[in-house]
């Protein structure tokens, strides 16, 4: 065992890294999952963060209690904040720009900290939403890495987009033709923090600085992988000019956030039931954290599950406005259950149960689809996921499409008829599937593209810790 004089001299020269997460479900967990990998890996870190998304840290903290340390920085007053609401789960989508906002408001205490830090940070990570870090790492002469809890694909539209904004306001169809595959959307298919982006309001113009800053950065960082982006990560290369774009994901294979059940019963309840269940014979339906349905989706997709004869997990949203037909829990009962407010989603999606899931693919729910190796039915709905639906349905050929859009209803018929066939028949999409869980689990091996490019980040952040001669 060293002994502590030597620990101590290792840990004062280590690398020192000032940490910022976004403060939302999609994307805080995949850089704290980084942050983690960073410290295993001997580096120093501070996590900037406001007092009520400070719970999130707990696993990291106990786990490397010398080596990450927190500074803790109220979220500036906003107008259009709440009072006490500090993350966007407590204020919706809608909240981006004025949190994003008044994130940025922080740049005057964080420099201020900087300069009057005994061994400061060396650099920065941050989430692609905090571009303003941009500014701070110049103030501070230091590098500043975009962290992207999205995928390779989108981030190459959102370059675009922001680049050309001045521009697009008045076209409904959007081509990429300099793109691998060369995509095009509608408008109402973009992410939607650009759609709802206003020209001059000073909010939405932090947001597209930030968003155009980020090309500045010194470097990117992904929750993805080569086997699944390729080409996307290979073209962001190639229009940085460098190479120091990292994948380095699934972060979740590697890392610390494991979700808490508010409810242990639930958890053991929904997976002694898969355990009665065949094999591939449940559909998972799950629409992420922030999308409620309307009454008639609600009733829509009831009515498919009942005439789908398959049997699934349902989850809910546990607010009064998200409740099911009447009758409909006992009509299914022998074969469906309905979850409200929290599911163990790795768990069951792991489960060899599991047949399927339903989802409005969210980038952090299609790893986890992925990670299981359990084909994806996709209805996207709004931010990245048409996008992520584009990329599984017709590049990777992983997914099937039901639905498309934040309104609409779909035909329970033809729910039911695509639930049926995509659960009980061996198609193309299930064996491709399987074959991508196969190529995560070897990205992430020593030698694997995730755990090189995790290997090369590492060693670069390194070099910032080498005194200058």
């Amino acid at each position: 065992m060293a002994d502590t004089a030597t620990t101590a001299t290792t840990a004062a020269s280590a690398t020192h890294i000032l940490v910022f997460p976004y403060p939302a479900q999609g994307h805080m967990p995949a850089l704290l999952d980084l942050t983690h990998q960073l410290a295993l890996r001997g580096l120093k870190i501070t996590v900037l963060i406001t007092p009520k998304n400070l719970p999130a840290l707990s696993p990291l903290l106990s786990t490397h209690p010398t080596s990450i340390e927190t500074l803790v920085l109220p979220l500036p007053p906003h107008p259009k904040v709440p009072l006490g609401v500090e993350n966007l789960k407590d204020i919706g989508n809608s909240g981006n720009a004025p949190v994003t906002a008044a994130l940025s408001k922080l740049e005057g205490e964080v420099i201020q900290w900087f300069r009057s830090h005994p061994s400061p940070p060396q650099a920065i990570i941050s989430d692609f939403f905090l571009g303003c870090t941009q500014h701070w790492a110049t103030q501070l002469n230091i590098p500043r890495i975009a962290f992207f809890s999205v995928s390779a694909f989108l981030t190459c539209i959102f370059t675009h987009l922001w680049q050309q904004s001045d521009k697009l306001n008045n076209s409904n169809n959007f081509e990429f033709p300099d793109l691998p595959s060369s995509p095009s959307f509608t408008h109402d298919q973009l992410p939607s923090i650009f759609r709802k982006f206003k020209k001059g309001d000073p909010d939405w113009e932090i947001v597209r600085e930030g968003m155009c800053a980020n090309s500045n950065s010194w470097g990117y960082v992904y929750n993805s992988f080569y086997a699944l982006e390729g080409e996307y990560l290979d073209h962001i290369k190639r229009e940085l000019g460098h190479g120091r774009v990292y994948s380095v994901g699934p972060l979740g294979l590697i890392g610390l956030s494991k979700r808490v059940s508010p409810g242990v019963d639930t958890r053991y309840d929904v997976l002694n039931w898969l355990d009665t269940c065949p094999d591939n014979s449940v559909l998972y339906v799950c629409f992420g954290s922030q999308k409620l349905l309307t009454e008639p989706q609600i009733r829509a997709l009831a009515l498919g599950l009942e005439q789908s004869k398959t049997r699934f997990i349902w989850v809910v949203k546990s607010v009064s406005s998200q409740q099911v037909p009447d009758g409909f829990e006992e009509w299914v009962s022998d074969r469906g259950m309905v979850l409200r407010g929290w599911a163990p989603q790795p768990e069951i999606l792991n489960h060899k149960a599991a047949g399927g899931f339903m989802s409005h693919c969210g980038w952090n729910s299609l790893l986890e689809s992925v990670i299981a190796g359990v084909m994806i039915l996709a209805w996207p709905m709004e931010a990245d996921q048409f996008q992520n639906a584009r990329q599984l349905v017709e590049y990777a050929g992983l997914a099937i499409r039901v639905c498309e859009g934040e309104h609409t209803v779909p035909d329970s018929n033809s729910l039911a008829g695509i639930i049926y066939e995509s659960i009980s028949q061996d198609i193309p999409q299930k064996a491709r599937a399987r074959a991508m869980r196969e190529k995560t689990l070897e990205a992430i091996k020593d030698g694997g593209s995730s755990a090189v490019g995790l290997d090369e980040l590492v060693k670069e952040l390194n070099q910032l810790g080498v005194p200058k001669t």
